[in-house]
This record gives C-alpha cells, sequence and structure tokens, in this order.
C-alpha cells in the first residue's frame, strides 16, 4: 500500500511576521496533488492555525499563554483549513478537518475511532488534513508539537512513510549554523547514535526542535514506518524525495513493523497508571529478542499505583531502569496478592506487551 503521511511545520507555511505564507501553501498543495496523481495516498498533519490566528486578532487585555492559544488557534484554523480546501479544490481534491487531542489517542476505542474516520476519508478520496485542537488541549495534555502527532498518525494509518518537513534540511551532525556541519544522508536506527550530535532548540512558531523531531523519528522507524526529515522550504520537495533519491534530506530506515495493537501501546506512555516492578530473572526473559514473552506475576516484586483490569502500565527492573509497557490483566489490587506467586495466567500478555529497546 503507497500511503504517506506528511507533517508539515508552522515555520515551513509561514512567514517571519507570522502570516500564512500561501504561495509556500500552494506549491505544497501541488506536490501533493502530484503525489496522488502517483498512486499515493496522502495524510497532511499542518501546523500553522495559531501562527495564522495571531495576526488575524488583537486581545483586548493581557492572556495567559493557553488562552492566547485557544483564542489564536480558533480565529486561525478556520482560516488554515479554507485555505487548504480552496487550494486542493483548484486540482480537483477534496480535504477533510480533523482536529485532534493527545487524549484521543489514549483510549484504545477513540484510537480506533479516529483510524476508522481517516480510512473512511482516504477510501472515498479525500485527504485528511489534520492538527491538534488547541481550543480544547491545556499545557499538560498537549501534543510536544505536530511532529508527536504526525508519529501517532504514521502509526495509527500503517503508513510507509512519514515526511517531516521543517525549515532545516535535515539532522546535522553539528550545529546546522555552523558552516562544517553536514547533514547526515542515512540513519539506521540499530546502530547509529544521535545523541551526541543534534542540537537542542526549537523554531520561532513551533513548540518542538529537532530533538523531538529525532526522538519521534527514531521511534516511529523502530515500529516499521520509514522517516524522511526535509526542508519544506525547498522548491518541489515532495516530488524530488521520491523521484530523485540523491535528494539532500535525512533518512531514517524502517524497522521490522510492528503489531497495531503494540504500536498504539508504544506512543501511551502518558497514559500510564501504574507500575510493575520485575525480578532480574524476568527482566533478562522480556529482553531477549529471541523470545516471544509474556510477563508471569511469579516475576513481579512490587505494584504500585492505582489501576483496572486493561489500563496501561508501566514495566521497570529492580533498579528502576525502563523496560516496557503494557496491559494488564488484573486490577492493581488483584495483582498484588499475586506478587511472586507461580503458576497464575500472565500479568500482561506478550500481544499487549511493548519492550523499548
Amino acid at each position: 500500500m503507497k500511503r504517506i503521511v506528511v507533517k508539515v511545520g508552522s515555520n515551513v507555511i509561514t512567514r517571519p511576521d507570522g502570516t500564512l505564507d500561501v504561495t509556500r501553501m500552494s506549491a505544497l498543495v501541488d506536490q501533493i496533488a502530484w503525489l496522488r496523481s502517483e498512486g499515493w495516498q496522502v495524510v497532511l498533519i499542518s501546523s500553522g492555525a495559531v501562527a495564522a490566528g495571531r495576526n488575524e486578532v488583537t486581545p483586548s487585555r493581557k492572556l495567559d499563554t493557553v488562552s492566547q492559544r485557544q483564542l489564536y488557534s480558533a480565529v486561525g484554523q478556520a482560516k488554515l483549513i479554507n485555505r487548504y480546501y480552496q487550494l486542493f479544490r483548484d486540482h480537483g481534491l477534496t480535504c477533510g478537518q480533523i482536529l485532534t487531542t493527545k487524549e484521543g489517542f489514549g483510549s484504545r476505542i477513540h484510537y480506533l475511532n479516529q483510524k476508522h474516520c481517516m480510512e473512511v476519508m482516504i477510501g472515498q478520496g479525500v485527504i485528511p488534513v489534520i492538527n491538534e485542537n488547541d481550543t480544547v488541549s491545556v499545557t499538560e495534555l498537549m501534543f510536544t508539537d505536530n511532529d508527536e502527532l504526525s508519529g501517532l498518525v504514521a502509526t495509527m494509518m500503517d503508513a510507509s512513510s512519514l515526511v517531516i518537513l521543517s525549515n532545516v534540511d535535515g539532522i546535522y551532525d553539528g550545529d546546522p549554523s555552523c558552516s562544517g556541519s553536514k547533514v547526515i544522508r542515512e540513519v539506521n536506527p540499530a546502530s547509529d547514535d544521535l545523541s551526541g550530535v543534534v542540537v537542542a532548540g526549537k523554531s520561532s512558531f513551533g513548540r518542538g526542535g529537532m530533538l523531538t523531531k529525532c526522538r519521534i523519528a527514531l521511534r516511529v522507524a523502530s515500529e516499521g514506518v520509514a522517516v524522511i526529515i526535509a526542508n519544506g522550504k525547498r522548491e518541489n520537495i515532495l516530488i524530488d524525495l521520491f523521484s530523485r533519491p540523491a535528494t539532500v534530506c535525512t533518512r531514517i530506515i524502517a524497522a521490522e513493523r510492528v503489531n497495531g495493537v503494540k504500536k498504539w501501546i508504544a506512543h501511551s506512555h502518558d497514559f500510564v497508571k501504574g507500575s510493575l516492578i520485575v525480578n532480574s530473572g524476568a527482566a533478562r526473559s522480556l529482553l531477549d529478542p529471541s523470545s516471544a514473552t509474556s510477563l508471569l506475576p511469579v516475576g513481579i516484586t512490587e505494584v504500585t499505583g492505582a489501576f483496572e483490569k486493561g489500563d496501561l502500565v508501566r514495566i521497570a527492573d529492580e533498579q528502576g531502569a525502563d523496560i516496557g509497557l503494557g496491559c494488564c490483566e488484573y486490577t492493581s489490587d488483584d495483582l498484588r496478592k499475586l506478587v511472586g506467586v507461580k503458576d497464575c495466567r500472565p500479568a500482561i500478555h506478550y500481544d499487549y506487551l511493548y519492550i523499548e529497546n
């Protein structure tokens, strides 16, 4: 299946004064129309609502950060989606708006409902245009930025590739502002360590930076989705990425695909309800890549937190190092009674267990 998720950052489609760069938006829509003509199914994640709204309304009094985001995004999102609607219509294409929140990915039911909606849209030839619903999000429940949202959508929709368009050419081996720094053209998550070369920082209108992009890209690639980080301000960048292999960008190699439930669990760290501490034997078994092991109560030494059957819990060793997370088959009270007990059904079945490599 030829399906890609394209994430467009705020700095790609806004001018320095915060207004929408309609020329750049039009060029990107032209390229997405080309991808469609080449048989690709496209999901678009677009930032820009807050930046668009900032230039449309002037608050009559000083507002806190959350209130500003709510006001600007409410006005700016209408402007943003209307522009996309008009631009896609010029190509004979229809787009539809999906606004979501981080909470929408914390429940398996909500997760599947969102996926179903997008599948229906794609099946009917409609291009989903997705953004965070900043009008209802509050600080502690916001995505890091739309890079995080795009990673969730790419894995949820079983995309073959995620393209993150920023205002730089990719991941550099040093500070991009230094003349000696070069773009890292290919990354293998299994062997390449980028922690020493990625520079912290964030864009003018976005909330994230290259550290965020790198972390999310590596996780998405580990779940079987190839990731490309490229410069969205370069002319015809989307066309070149899929027709000219030498195009400057960073390509992150996809690992073997992970099943749908495990993908959801992998991105649900913010929704865990408790922790299970396991002994050294259980830790070794869980971390052994050659075995498919469920977590049994006999290997658990401690249960923390209060959770119900089916809730997500964190798994850690006795030194506190994270091992993974999964859906627990017991309530916290019931599992505490079974700590260290043999011959019980799994606390977390392998099918509902994600191990962090």
